[in-house]
């Protein structure tokens, strides 16, 4: 389970973030503090009121110190950066001075004395700067470190042509990161995995739909991934309205796509049916506009040429960046002084 916490309306604050937790306390993973200490009382006041470094969707509305960090409980950090490069990760992240800010925030992590992983969003516009990520990482004092290909969806599907690696650039940067894992061994973990558009077979999205997997959204609804809202005609139950438990077993949203019976040929019949689960439901919906399609990613996809035909484009001069506007960016350097 993923709570996720902010201060918006239908937040799970109080006495339901209490109820939210205990009933998911098994395989948590929040972003906000975690019950269990004698700092219980502040660390829910903490979650209540939506204190964190930045809120689901917007940007932070100031960057806190590290005492504030232990003082909140929090166990652990996990900090994205575009890229090594400072100049390249500004302009991916469209925020003069964002790298500078995130490194002075993990350095404050690690004075804290809490875990840190470091995100590294990949795509053909910093992928061949991956060795020097991973130097980044180590020099961070990070322990793990998540080389995560960006998934096209939603944002990121509009500025696909401009983030889809090539091949070559895939292979090269698949063997740095094993030469990095044998070389940093006992140093830093490193997570990563094939992005979808290059691969044989599908993933397993979140170990299948509402399998094994449940997020609470800052609005406390209910999802069975990430981007589960973007799929039309579901209907995402809150925590204001049910329990976690009435939700996991009785929500249709869940039943959804759970299990085998709802699938289409070729999955119906294939022998990977309960391996992949039909592969994700939002990049299939994304790509064909029917969340019950079988995953383009997979080789049987009746819509597989979705996929060749980007990879085509991967081969092509990068096109600029479409950044979405928020109406929030008029204050972003204001918020990149962080307390030292």
């Amino acid at each position: 389970m993923e709570l996720r916490a902010g201060a918006r309306r239908g937040c799970p604050g109080g006495d339901r973030a209490r109820r939210v937790v205990d009933e998911g306390k098994i395989g948590m993973a929040v972003a906000a503090p975690r019950r269990g200490s004698d700092r219980d009382e502040h660390s829910f006041r903490t979650l209540e009121r939506g204190f964190e470094v930045g809120r689901e969707g917007q940007p932070p509305s100031r960057l806190v110190d590290r005492d504030e960090l232990v003082e909140a409980g929090l166990e652990h950090v996990q900090l994205s950066f575009q890229d090594a490069d400072m100049v390249s990760g500004d302009r991916i992240a469209g925020l003069p001075g964002a790298q500078e800010a995130k490194q002075r925030a993990a350095r404050l992590v690690r004075e804290a004395g809490l875990p840190l992983t470091v995100n590294a969003v990949v795509h053909r516009q910093n992928l061949d700067r991956l060795g020097e990520i991973i130097e980044l990482a180590v020099a961070l004092g990070a322990d793990r470190l998540e080389v995560a290909h960006v998934q096209y969806y939603g944002w990121a599907l509009r500025n696909r042509a401009a983030l889809l690696p090539s091949r070559d650039q895939l292979d090269a940067a698949t063997a740095a990161v094993e030469a990095a894992r044998a070389r940093l061994a006992g140093v830093l973990v490193i997570d990563y995995v094939l992005p979808d558009y290059y691969a044989h077979r599908p993933k397993a999205c979140m170990g299948g739909w509402g399998r094994r997997f449940l997020n609470v959204t800052p609005a406390g609804k209910v999802l069975p991934c990430h981007a589960a809202e973007t799929l039309p005609g579901l209907d995402f139950p809150t925590v204001a309205e049910a329990s976690l438990s009435d939700i996991w077993y009785h929500s249709s949203a869940f039943e959804r796509f759970r299990g085998t019976d709802w699938m289409p040929e070729p999955c119906r019949s294939c022998d990977r049916r309960e391996i992949d689960w039909a592969g994700c439901r939002c990049q299939a919906f994304a790509l064909t506009g029917d969340a019950a399609r079988t995953d383009p990613a997979c080789t049987l996809s009746p819509d597989r040429e979705l996929l060749v035909g980007a990879r085509a484009d991967a081969d092509k001069a990068a096109p600029d960046f479409v950044y979405r506007q928020h109406s929030a960016s008029r204050r972003l350097p204001e918020l990149l002084s962080l307390s030292e």
